[in-house]
């Protein structure tokens, strides 16, 4: 017997509707109804709630197989998940670009290392180029430690986009704008960056 099968038999056993098994397992209706049609399988987390409300082990739930193939699938949502949470933390970085004295400064022929706020050497286009990129950055950290939480791979997906286009430009346009100790925390954040991407693959 099929796993779904065994769910709907468990459930009608009990005399319990789909509604009120998905309020004992703190999932929505919807997933009682995808898991019964065989359209999908729970969780770990939500295996163990069946196993321990029906009285009943992981393994008569589903086949090893199955469980084994569950784990792996969970382990990866997870290292992906804790990947996204770190390249959103990466972004919110770049506030040391803000911050940290990376900028060369000629004051009275001595050239001195001041923050973005303090810094006048260069055109205004510029530092508002600056100001921008590392702006953006740290609201798509802001912006992609949320969709992490809420599981929005998609939009996800299309944020760690953008950020690593914004990075690269960025790297690009301190390179040409020649400030050397802010090109190399930008592209070790980069760096950093690509990665975490490639941890999720």
């Amino acid at each position: 017997m099929e796993f779904n099968e065994k769910l709907q038999e468990l459930r009608k056993n009990k005399g319990l509707t789909q509604e009120e098994l998905a309020s004992i397992l703190y999932v929505s209706r919807t997933a009682i109804s995808k898991w019964e049609s065989g359209r999908g399988i729970p969780s770990i987390d939500s295996l163990k709630e069946i196993s321990h409300y029906f009285s009943i082990s992981i393994d008569d739930l589903l086949s090893t197989d199955k469980l084994l193939n569950l784990a792996e699938k969970e382990n990866k949502r997870n290292i992906q998940k804790l990947c996204n949470f770190l390249f959103g933390i990466v972004d919110l970085c770049s506030i040391l670009l803000i911050v940290l004295p990376l900028y060369p400064n000629m004051i009275n022929g001595f050239i001195y290392s001041v923050n973005l706020f303090e810094y006048s050497n260069s055109s205004t286009f510029n530092i508002i180029i600056y100001w921008i990129s590392y702006l953006l950055l740290i609201l798509i950290g802001i912006l992609k430690i949320v969709l992490t939480e809420f599981e929005l791979i998609k939009i996800n997906q299309i944020i760690t986009f953008i950020s690593i286009s914004i990075s690269s430009c960025l790297v690009l346009y301190l390179g040409i704008t020649r400030i050397a100790y802010a090109i190399v925390l930008a592209f070790i954040l980069l760096l950093i960056k690509i990665i975490l991407l490639f941890k999720t693959k």
